[in-house]
């Protein structure tokens, strides 16, 4: 694993636009402002590495899947600070395997050792189509076929929408995104979905969340056109749904109109899951040390909000015991987990985070998102990665 630097394609902001990366908020970097997409370096891995962290991905994601069947088994239900009155409906999703699609893994890596699990974007992962479609093109227009790229993301995720239809109780999926999210980052992500279920053969609706109605003479969800949903994928997140009255309409939907991610989903998508993690898998090689309410043994920790985003409020202390990093942000009430401080490894001045993508149950690519600080925030830049052949 290294970092390159290479002379950006001289239309690349005209390319990557074509292909849908419309929001243009800029990354930082060490002297200011840098291009959110920055292809002016990229990542080198050999094959033996991405095979590695292929293995490890699918290894996480069936202890992730073991970790919600613990949670479930045994009504840890508060430990993810969820109201009780989903509890029942959050059991009933995983008894029932609601169909899920795709999710991120944040991992640490430096090429010298087992990946190391940050976190597990379960919900509503971003920076999709980076990964997918604007990475992919950058290797053919630079490197042509004399490369590789670990990124089988819109090949899977077509074929996970074809496995996904045949249990839905009609052809049509509607795709939702919030309004409220104004630098374009969801709605982008949400359109890429829709394109690879259309490709899949299913009928497809966009609309943003705030536009579902709720016909309450026949109790069901109905979009701008009156007509019944019986599948929504939102990028929206479930504890958003779920501290809202409009949540107790989704509940009580189920599983008659399907959620996709389902609603189980919402134990993956909490960093509590961390902790689980470690008590049920103790010392293993692909986890960080982790606990909840307090670090326990740990002197130097990261903690982090149970339900935060883009490194919102997160606090990092080690050496004196004294924070060294604290984030803004307004997260925090709901709890938070502890978990070991494993600084991200530092290439040229600047430390990339790992976002490995699980389609279904298999590994599917992989996307690097580098900061010059110690939290991967919002001001992280994307950068492509390739495998020489």
């Amino acid at each position: 694993m290294r970092r390159e630097r290479s002379t950006p394609r001289p239309d690349w902001r005209q390319k990557i636009e074509e292909q849908g990366l419309v929001f243009g908020t800029p990354a930082m970097g060490q002297d200011g402002a840098r291009p959110y997409w920055d292809e002016s370096v990229h990542y080198v891995f050999d094959m033996a590495e991405i095979l590695s962290l292929e293995a490890d991905v699918e290894l996480l994601h069936s202890m992730c899947l073991e970790a919600v069947d613990h949670v479930v088994t045994t009504e840890r239900f508060r430990d993810f600070a969820l109201p009780e009155w989903c509890w029942e409906q959050v059991a009933a999703s995983w008894k029932r395997h609601d169909a899920h699609l795709y999710g991120r893994f944040d991992l640490r890596y430096d090429g010298s050792g087992p990946a190391k699990l940050l976190e597990y974007n379960a919900d509503t992962p971003t920076t999709l189509l980076e990964a997918s479609i604007c990475q992919w093109y950058w290797l053919k227009d630079v490197y042509g076929d004399s490369q590789d790229q670990w990124n089988s993301l819109h090949e899977k995720l077509v074929a996970r929408w074809g496995e996904i239809a045949a249990d839905l109780p009609r052809g049509e999926v509607h795709f939702c995104w919030s309004q409220a999210e104004t630098t374009g980052e969801d709605h982008v992500t949400t359109a890429y979905l829709q394109e690879t279920a259309a490709e899949a053969g299913l009928d497809t609706v966009g609309l943003a969340i705030e536009q579902i109605g709720w016909d309450s003479a026949l109790d069901r969800f109905v979009d701008l056109e009156e007509a019944p949903m019986s599948c929504v994928c939102k990028l929206y997140p479930w504890e958003w749904i779920l501290g809202d009255d409009f949540g107790k309409h989704v509940t009580r939907s189920l599983p008659e109109t399907a959620w996709i991610e389902p609603l189980w989903k919402t134990l993956l998508s909490n960093k509590a899951i961390l902790a689980v993690l470690w008590e049920m898998y103790p010392g293993h090689p692909n986890l960080l040390p982790a606990s909840l309410g307090d670090p326990g043994l740990l002197t130097e920790y990261v903690r982090k909000p149970l339900l935060g985003r883009e490194g919102a409020n997160v606090q990092i202390v080690a050496g004196a015991g004294e924070p060294v990093v604290q984030t803004g942000g307004v997260y925090g009430e709901e709890g938070y987990v502890y978990q070991l401080f494993d600084p991200l490894p530092e290439f040229d001045g600047y430390r990339p985070a790992l976002g490995a993508w699980i389609v279904g149950d298999e590994a599917a690519g992989l996307g690097i998102r580098e900061t010059a600080g110690l939290v991967t925030d919002n001001g992280a830049a994307f950068v492509p990665h390739r495998i020489p052949d």
